[in-house]
């Protein structure tokens, strides 16, 4: 057993819907962890007992959150992050679609993953929900990279038979084929899961997403992530291509896409009746901002989803996404809600950050928070990590204002440290 000694902050539920208990925060904390999983966390002074069995170590000064949650980032674009352009379907013909051609490369799309798993625990992401390319090596060099880390992620190889250059289609049972074997050689593997990922309703023939349609069926298990409602000229060719669907939401339901474990990117355009067809049926919304604001795609109406019932988490959709950075992403998540009237609390903040992105990822009962019983995927914060930082925090007088402060002043510089599993996979410095 090993116990880290800290200040310990973590959500128990969604402040807005639980004013009581949800919030969980312990000034002079401790957190017990034990093959891979939490088996204490509270006051430092009720947990001490414990330490006769556990190896202490004292991270005084620091503050340990559960790692976050990424539900809506690009593996093959990671070396297009802040490429100037114009709006979406632009923007992927002139930077996306020439960068994932290159993950055609085994050598190519495994040294990108090296690189991209590093950067997530750099910024304290401890699941992801992740698109791969087309090709099937891309998510299996991802998965492979992931594995070694027993780091919990999610990943699919890009559906794509249409509206793509030569080189990024594939044939609807080419597509099968890839997808079943991914299926069959890394769902379930360590903590690696599989995500059915039509790329968009566009990039997609009816065949395509009546098969992506027949493989969720088959394996309920697997995930299905693809991106709605994004950007107005998207939505406009999705209904030309889909004249009998009553809107963008219902072309997914009508091939069997809408579920629990289904996780839709953007969603800045929908409104109250799609927002209550997606709760009714489980699924989830990724909430990206950085990249809403990037390509000028609009402000998700974070209240009005959250009102109706739909499960939100953020996404730092890297490389339309500006950041690896949860936290810097909430706080443009703030911006975001300010532009709409709507200010974002900080205790939702970091809940959407964490159990809110879990439970968005139907993972709730694994990750998220730190109660015992739990993986003990966990950051640790270093709250002096910059002079500002510092003096701001100093002058914080309420727990609340802190949090704030930390989501806004907060990124990659903030964490000391990332652990998946209990195991200390990155340190600063």
């Amino acid at each position: 057993m090993k116990a880290y000694r800290a200040s310990i902050l973590h959500l128990l539920d969604d402040p807005t819907k639980t004013t009581e208990g949800a919030v969980a925060f312990h000034k002079d904390g401790l957190l017990l962890v034990e093959d891979g999983r939490i088996v204490g966390c509270g006051e430092y002074e009720e947990l001490s007992p414990w330490l006769g069995k556990a190896e202490l170590e004292d991270l005084s000064g620091h503050l340990i959150t559960p790692g976050f949650v990424d539900t809506h980032i690009h593996f093959p674009q990671v070396d297009i992050i802040a490429a100037h352009g114009k709006q979406l379907l632009d923007w992927l013909e002139q930077h996306t679609f020439p960068a994932e051609a290159a993950f055609a490369d085994p050598a190519h799309a495994e040294a990108a993953a090296t690189f991209f798993l590093d950067e997530l625990l750099r910024n304290g992401t401890t699941t992801a929900l992740v698109f791969g390319s087309v090709h099937k090596v891309s998510v299996e060099a991802l998965f492979a990279e992931a594995l070694t880390r027993d780091m919990r992620l999610i990943a699919g190889k890009a559906l794509m038979d249409r509206n793509a250059p030569e080189g990024l289609t594939d044939t609807v049972e080419e597509s099968r084929a890839d997808m079943l074997a991914l299926i069959e050689a890394w769902h379930g593997k360590g903590r690696l899961g599989y995500a059915v990922t039509p790329r968009f309703a566009i990039s997609c023939s009816d065949a395509q997403l009546t098969m992506a349609g027949e493989v969720v069926a088959q394996h309920p298990d697997v995930w299905m992530q693809t991106h709605l409602s994004e950007n107005l000229y998207e939505i406009k060719e999705t209904a030309r291509l889909f004249p009998k669907a009553k809107d963008y939401l219902d072309v997914y339901d009508g091939f069997g896409l809408l579920r629990p474990r289904s996780v839709f990117a953007h969603c800045v355009h929908l409104k109250g009746d799609a927002f209550r067809r997606m709760a009714a049926k489980g699924g989830a919304v990724a909430f990206c901002p950085t990249s809403n604001l990037f390509l000028g795609s609009g402000l998700f109406p974070l209240e009005e989803a959250c009102s109706h019932g739909v499960k939100v988490g953020m996404g730092t959709d890297v490389g339309a996404g500006t950041t690896f950075s949860i936290l810097h992403t909430l706080g443009e998540a703030y911006k975001v809600g300010q532009l709409r009237g709507d200010a974002l609390d900080p205790f939702h903040a970091l809940y959407l950050a964490t159990l809110g992105g879990a439970r968005a990822l139907d993972l709730g009962d694994k990750i998220g928070n730190l109660e015992p019983g739990k993986e003990a995927d966990f950051v640790v914060l270093d709250l002096a990590a910059t002079p500002l930082l510092k003096r701001r925090l100093a002058a914080a007088r309420t727990l609340e204002d802190k949090v704030f402060a930390l989501t806004v002043l907060g990124d990659d510089r903030v964490v000391a440290r990332t652990y998946l599993a209990g195991v200390e996979r990155w340190r600063r410095g």
